[in-house]
């Protein structure tokens, strides 16, 4: 076994093993995890696997499979950063929408609250800003 085929087993079982214990603590959501968990699985394999690894490599053209091996993570990581730009886009769009929608309701609860305070007629307790402070809302930029 050559020092570049140890070092892929290595890293790619590191990779497996980081996000099977990531699953386990419950920090990944399960559809973010089997992206990760499919691409480490698949790395994996290839690197125990050599000679599907050489068999790949050569069909695609790669006189070096173990370069193949790499560039197969380098579109993984790819993918991945792409799936999670179009998260963080709609995250961000409906973070905007909330805002817009939060903003609306405020207008119209303190509209409601200023007619009831001219006409005198309080019936409800007042809602204030100051009792909702900055920790209570966190707010991401």
């Amino acid at each position: 076994m050559q020092i570049v085929q140890v070092l892929s087993i290595l890293i790619s079982f590191t990779i497996f093993a980081f996000v099977i214990e990531v699953i386990r603590r419950g920090a990944f959501k399960e559809k973010y995890a089997l992206l990760w968990l499919f691409a480490s699985i698949v790395l994996l394999t290839l690197s125990i696997w050599r000679s599907l690894l050489d068999s790949i490599a050569l069909f695609f053209g790669f006189y070096y499979p173990p370069s193949f091996l790499f560039l197969i993570g380098f579109g993984f990581l790819l993918l991945i950063t792409l799936h999670f730009s179009i998260v963080v886009s709609n995250l961000s769009e409906k973070n905007k929408k909330l805002a817009q929608e939060l903003s609306i309701l405020k207008e119209e609860v303190e509209r409601i609250i200023d007619k009831e305070t001219i006409s005198g007629e309080q019936q409800g307790p007042i809602l204030n800003d100051d009792s909702h402070t900055s920790s209570d809302n966190p707010v991401i930029s």
